[in-house]
């Protein structure tokens, strides 16, 4: 099964890395197996996110996340987003941008007579908007499942008191604006006040839209076909058809998305070369994500491991904040990538500890009163 879910991304990393050989030779095979590992390692919490969402998708809406997706993740996302970003932030022309694109830094007074903006510049100084609304909507994504009541927690201390907190109508908006206010306020740029702001009204505002209507025609389907639905089991998840598939494959590319923007932006910090960056964390690095995401539908991993979901959505929670901070102060790659790690592997020995307590795993779909969290630490 790990052939025949890893091998289209070994075939298609062999072939990343024979083109990467043939445009730019051995330093660029480098620099493409650097930003696909930088990938991996930034996306391992979206891989485990995806997971949650994609087990809820019906065989036919799990083949096109796998295939339409994978085109939008690898020439939408690392390709042609940063290709627009630099178009609208310079005026230029798509064409003209992909040509400041592809040609060195200091070829950009071809465009800027000053010669003080060039593709790199161009895309970073967008940084603050594309933050914002990717922090805002995963912020959201964070507070909708730690706001949310469940059988099973992991820390237990303070995942309980929040979930009784959650009780509050609406209390994910009003701590997801407080926080977007605060970085308004003290840390974004004075120049970009207002582009923050609307990026991350922008940002709740969309997951707020695609999660809800997810959830509303998830709801009205699961009605048509309530037998259906209560045939299937206590631990087997009624699958999303129809529009409820379509609403539910949006939300994953919007949330592909707001992961892909640190990935992006980082990538500058290694190469402004859009195609390296393309083959890196597009052909290889996205494929394999997609692979781990399958990986763990297919073994059912968060259903034996049952507290990784709560590692990835705490990894997300400081993802967000680090997108906030970002806008205003700088923050290494490396951080980012090692706290999600860090909290996944707590999660994951978490889950081990549990079920070597409790030697028959219980399904994050049953309703069990005695499940017991293990405490990290």
């Amino acid at each position: 099964m790990v052939l025949r879910i890893f091998g289209w991304s070994f075939a298609v990393t062999i072939a990343s890395l024979i083109v990467a050989a043939i445009y730019g030779g051995p330093q660029a095979v480098l620099l493409v197996v650097i930003l696909s590992i930088l990938e991996i390692s930034l996306s391992f919490d979206n891989a485990v996110i995806n997971a949650t969402v994609l087990r809820r998708m019906s065989e036919f809406w799990q083949k096109i996340f796998l295939t339409v997706g994978i085109v939008i993740a690898v020439f939408g996302m690392r390709l042609v987003f940063p290709l627009v970003i630099v178009w609208l932030a310079s005026g230029l022309g798509p064409v003209a941008a992909l040509d400041l694109a592809l040609n060195p830094p200091a070829d950009g007074a071809a465009y800027f007579p000053d010669g003080s903006a060039s593709y790199e510049t161009l895309l970073t100084d967008a940084h603050p908007q594309i933050a914002a609304f990717g922090g805002m909507f995963l912020l959201m994504l964070f507070l909708g499942f730690i706001l949310e009541e469940r059988e099973i927690t992991w820390l237990s201390w303070l995942e309980k008191p929040l979930a009784r907190a959650g009780k509050l109508d609406q209390l994910a908006v009003i701590i997801a604006g407080a926080l977007l206010l605060i970085t308004a306020a003290y840390i974004a740029p004075e120049d970009t006040v207002s582009t923050v702001m609307i990026a991350g009204v922008l940002g709740m505002v969309t997951y707020i839209a695609v999660n809800g209507l997810g959830e509303l025609f998830n709801t009205e389907e699961g009605d048509e076909d309530s037998e259906t639905t209560k045939s299937s089991g206590p631990t087997q998840l009624a699958k999303a058809t129809g529009k409820a598939g379509f609403f539910l494959f949006l939300y994953l590319e919007v949330l592909d998305a707001s992961f892909s923007f640190d990935g992006v932006i980082g990538a500058f910090a290694i190469t402004s070369d859009p195609i390296i960056i393309a083959l890196g964390l597009g052909f290889v690095g996205a494929m394999f994500v997609r692979s781990i995401t399958v990986f763990l539908v297919r073994k059912g991993t968060l259903s034996d491991y049952v507290y990784l979901e709560h590692g990835a959505h705490w990894a997300i929670g400081a993802l967000a904040l680090i997108l906030l901070v970002s806008i205003g102060y700088h923050v290494n790659e490396n951080v980012t990538g090692l706290v999600g790690v860090a909290l996944i592997g707590a999660a994951f020995i978490s889950s081990i500890l549990r079920n070597r307590r409790n030697p028959e795993p219980i399904s994050v779909d049953d309703h069990d009163d005695q499940a017991e969290s293990v405490p990290v630490g």
